[in-house]
């Protein structure tokens, strides 16, 4: 994976990690399940209408919607709605890196190297001991509903890799449509229309303002932005290398919770954090990449031994 792209996954989880900043604020204006849909209807509607289709199988486009788009958000708003505080949202959310390894090994028949499990072990090491320092602060469901939201990124993560489209920026603006019907009937079901009209009208209570800032970052930033590149890299390198970097977010959500949502970060969870850097950069760097570093000189000294032809490429 070149640097190029590592900084992009990078960059990526820094706008995936504010964006739990954007949700929290959000949701304390709009029922989550309305905001799920409200926040994929804001851009199914000018996709339907402006973006070409993006030339992938239906199937994929609407696994990686109800996945990635429908599942995930479904379950992470709902969660964090119960009382799962952002900080541990992030970092419960990132055990999708670990589900989309195991998927991609099981239904797409990846390789998964002896680095590539040392480096997940390493990151969901720290995952725990983060979740261990924090626990006291959620109660169970709000986890586990955290964590099935997880489990629908990681289906999303497989769909799109799969779909290999040519234009990965039109995936996503197109799996967008998938989540706002469902979600919408949900919420009238759910929430009442009562509720959802309330949140349309009420702008003028406090923090109206702050939570209509907050979903436009999360449509515009995390949403456009960050998934189209995040589909981009998917699509160009394996699940289990992409993956993992999704880990990096909770870094940022923890961070950004603690200074803006005045959440604490206890020492046990700063060693967390960094053995989640630890194992994301040990899960996707290659065997070669120490090679690569050595002086051209160095890299083509003899050696006693002849090498069949092709050997050494990275």
């Amino acid at each position: 994976m070149p640097v190029r792209h590592r900084l992009l996954a990078v960059l990526v989880a820094l706008m995936w990690g504010l964006n739990f900043i954007a949700i929290d604020v959000s949701l304390g204006h709009f029922p989550p399940f309305f905001l799920v849909a409200l926040r994929f209807g804001l851009i199914a509607v000018p996709t339907v209408l402006l973006v070409p289709w993006p030339g992938v199988p239906v199937r994929w486009l609407v696994g990686y919607g109800l996945g990635f788009g429908t599942l995930q958000f479904l379950f992470l708003y709902w969660g964090m709605a119960a009382g799962m505080p952002a900080g541990l949202a992030s970092l419960v959310l990132q055990m999708s890196g670990p589900f989309t390894v195991v998927l991609g090994a099981t239904f797409l028949r990846e390789r998964v190297s002896g680095r590539q499990v040392a480096g997940v072990l390493v990151a969901v090491g720290g995952l725990t001991l983060v979740a261990w320092q924090r626990a006291e602060h959620a109660s169970l469901v709000p986890l586990l509903l955290t964590l099935a939201g997880a489990f629908g990124w990681a289906i999303g993560n497989v769909c799109s890799r799969q779909a290999r489209p040519a234009s990965p920026l039109r995936l996503t603006l197109w799996m967008s449509v998938v989540p706002p019907l469902p979600m919408l009937a949900l919420s009238l079901a759910v929430e009442g229309p009562d509720r959802i009209a309330t949140s349309l009208t009420s702008f003028d209570q406090p923090g109206a303002v702050a939570a209509l800032l907050g979903l436009a970052y999360t449509v515009l930033v995390a949403t456009v932005l960050g998934s189209g590149v995040w589909t981009w890299l998917m699509t160009r390198h394996p699940a289990g290398v992409v993956a993992p970097f999704s880990m990096l977010v909770p870094v940022v959500g923890m961070t950004a919770a603690w200074l803006v949502l005045g959440e604490r970060v206890t020492a046990g969870e700063g060693v967390g954090a960094a053995l989640v850097v630890g194992g994301v950069l040990l899960g996707s760097s290659r065997a070669g990449g120490l090679r690569r570093l050595l002086p051209t000189a160095e890299r083509r000294r003899p050696t006693p031994v002849a090498q069949p032809s092709g050997a050494g490429r990275g």
